[in-house]
């Protein structure tokens, strides 16, 4: 019998749906005072931003010239097959991806080492935290001009100051080709941005508990193992907002491409893609396009960045 009754437990236990983790009342709670203070912001973003939203995915559905406003055809889906049929759609593309990827990561590990110095530093804080953050508050056509000028073949200064490096000479043009030209945007974007990650992770370094780091001390580990066991763990939350904030802004590069090549040398953006068809050339539909498709780009982007760090809320709030 008590074979035949575990048997029983056995099935009903196998039928039976799996248990959803409890929400404790306070994340409940929490999570409605989050959509009340949020529903305001969102209702305001909504009403301001829908209506462009909407009429560019109605204008990517018709061939339209801005100087030809009264030859307007309907083309269904045509735009958008154009654009994903021409190589110089994939080559920005592939642009704006390889500058997300390597400024992010430049940033997020100097934006760290910089987070640590103003956390761990007793003396002159405020004026450390100032002159770390003062690139951040330069506008940003105004920073591109500045690394534009340093960059200059006669009249900067990098090469003056680097020529003892093997790859660089007085008589570099970093505007001269491709690889070049994509180091001096990335290096501008970098300087202008640091200040910006290392202010969200110096936020999640606040966040590490003291006596998580003094008892790993007291257990022998090295500072290295302190990093990345007790210290880059429990900023997984600050490094993914760091992260997906920077990553989405860097998808959408455009100000230092404008000034500094105007797109030459093979350094388009997907932004600077949708402004030549737009601004200059007029097409209103095929700009339409590309702006929708940098819009869903972007959404795909950030999904992918919140499954990738697969952040814990109730866990990091302390509950689980």
């Amino acid at each position: 019998m008590s074979t035949d009754a575990a048997a029983a437990d056995a099935v009903r236990t196998a039928d039976s749906p799996a248990k959803r983790p409890h929400k404790s009342d306070r994340a409940v709670a929490e999570n409605r005072l989050g959509m009340k203070l949020v529903a305001p912001a969102v209702i305001l973003m909504l009403l301001v931003t829908a209506w462009p939203m909407l009429q560019a995915l109605y204008l990517s559905l018709f061939r339209y010239r801005l100087t030809q406003p009264d030859d307007r055809e309907a083309v269904g889906l045509q735009n958008y097959l154009t654009v994903l049929g021409d190589s110089l759609f994939w080559k920005d593309l592939w642009n704006t991806v390889l500058i997300m990827i390597v400024t992010v990561a430049v940033e997020l590990v100097i934006g760290f080492a910089f987070a640590m110095v103003m956390h761990r530093i007793v003396f002159g804080r405020g004026v450390m935290r100032t002159s770390i953050l003062i690139p951040y508050g330069i506008i940003t056509v105004v920073s591109a001009f500045a690394w534009q000028f340093a960059f200059s073949l006669n009249n900067g200064f990098v090469n003056a100051w680097f020529s003892w490096l093997p790859w660089i000479d007085s008589d570099t043009n970093w505007f001269g080709d491709h690889w070049h030209s994509m180091f001096a945007i990335m290096a501008s974007e970098i300087w202008k941005t640091t200040p910006f990650m290392s202010l969200l992770l110096l936020a999640g370094l606040a966040q590490v508990s003291e006596d998580m780091i003094e008892a790993a001390k007291v257990d022998g580990a090295t500072w290295w193992q302190r990093l990345w066991k007790v210290i880059l763990p429990n900023m997984r939350s600050a490094i993914m907002v760091a992260v997906l904030f920077r990553a989405l802004d860097a998808f959408r590069i455009f100000d230092n491409i404008y000034v500094m090549t105007r797109g030459a040398q093979d350094t388009e953006s997907m932004s600077f893609l949708t402004y030549r068809q737009v601004i200059e050339q007029f097409q209103l539909g095929m700009g339409s396009a590309l702006s929708v498709l940098l819009f869903l780009m972007v959404l795909i982007l950030a999904t992918l960045i919140v499954k990738l760090f697969r952040v814990n809320l109730a866990q990091a709030r302390g509950e689980g």
